[in-house]
């Protein structure tokens, strides 16, 4: 495989997936802490208008409805990792982008006959320790599930 096939099939394909991932985890994340939030505010909000008295009101519905919703969407924070996938994968793309502009500029330690094979070997130590951790991470959640 040569230089060009593996930016095509690999470094830019990698560098691509990982953008999007990342932005799509983020995405996710700020959605679900906006109405985590405005959830939270508004059980409190809405505690001052339940009339007293022994009857269920729409209100008290509302409340206790407002308050699966806020366990929800913590349980879904908990269990998908959003912002730590969001993190980790902006993370591995910019150092995938940044050894592949070192490599492009032919700056160290890309400056000699070796260059290109320096370049595969971090790009896939990069890849690998980002698959590693994906993998030890599916498992930690696994063991949480079953404890």
């Amino acid at each position: 495989m040569n230089q060009e096939e593996y930016f095509e099939a690999r470094l830019d394909n990698q560098i691509d997936w990982y953008d999007r991932k990342s932005g799509w985890n983020q995405r996710w994340y700020k959605r679900l802490q906006v109405l985590l939030i405005v959830a939270s505010a508004t059980i409190p909000f809405l505690s001052g208008y339940v009339p007293d008295g022994p009857d269920i009101s729409s209100i008290k519905i509302m409340i206790g409805l407002l308050g699966l919703i806020v366990a929800a969407i913590a349980a879904i924070l908990g269990l998908y990792n959003f912002q730590e996938n969001w993190i980790k994968y902006r993370a591995t793309c910019e150092s995938l982008k940044k050894e592949k502009f070192k490599f492009l500029t032919q700056v160290s330690p890309y400056d000699d006959d070796n260059a290109f094979a320096l370049l595969v070997e971090h790009v896939e130590d990069l890849i690998s320790k980002e698959n590693t951790d994906w993998s030890q991470q599916l498992q930690i959640a696994k063991d949480r599930a079953n404890a």
